[in-house]
């Protein structure tokens, strides 16, 4: 069967210290290189809660509020799985819903992570092991309304959740008091 998801051909899947097996780069990534694409079948929340995950495991990556893309047969999550663990020290980012691109230019022998700040909307909280000096310790599913996720990360959120950052934005921005005062807007010329 062919690969639902592509891998570049500067990576390759080895045992991590991350969590099981993990991508590396065998090659340098330049800046906004892709690296991965993530490939399966659409699926709504509840076919993924009821119908995947109870037999997969973790295997999605959301592309809206109630839709994801994920393997739908035990056949299928190898052929789709990336092998890209979590960090809270991430080196790729997102370019649209699926494409996993470098944010900055990356060494051979460099595991590829992503934070799911970058890709998850959802109610969970979880453990994090990453290692990382900077490591949240705790990440949640709403994880990409932190500031300070927001700036690091801007420009590389999937285009899902960049959209609902600039609406949180907008909304906070429209909730400002308004500074012009009525006297200059009461008088017609």
């Amino acid at each position: 069967m062919m690969r639902l998801s592509y891998r570049s051909p500067k990576t390759e899947v080895r045992e991590s210290k991350i969590h099981g097996r993990g991508l590396f780069a065998t090659a340098e990534i330049a800046k906004d290189e892709i690296v991965a694409v993530k490939g399966g079948h659409i699926v709504d929340r509840e076919t993924l809660r009821e119908k995947i995950t109870s037999r997969l495991g973790p295997v999605e990556i959301q592309i809206d509020d109630d839709l994801f893309i994920a393997p739908v047969t035990d056949e299928e999550r190898e052929l789709s799985m990336l092998y890209s663990n979590h960090s809270c020290n991430a080196n790729l980012g997102m370019r649209g819903e699926i494409t996993f691109v470098a944010m900055h230019d990356i060494r051979a022998g460099e595991e590829l992570t992503h934070d799911w700040a970058m890709t998850d909307d959802d109610d969970y909280s979880v453990e994090c092991k990453c290692g990382a000096p900077n490591c949240r310790k705790i990440l949640t599913g709403k994880d990409w309304q932190r500031p300070e996720l927001q700036k690091r990360y801007a420009g590389y959120f999937s285009a899902y959740l960049a959209r609902k950052i600039a609406a949180h934005c907008h909304s906070e921005r429209s909730e400002e008091p308004d500074n012009r005062s009525s006297d200059h807007t009461d008088h017609l010329v």
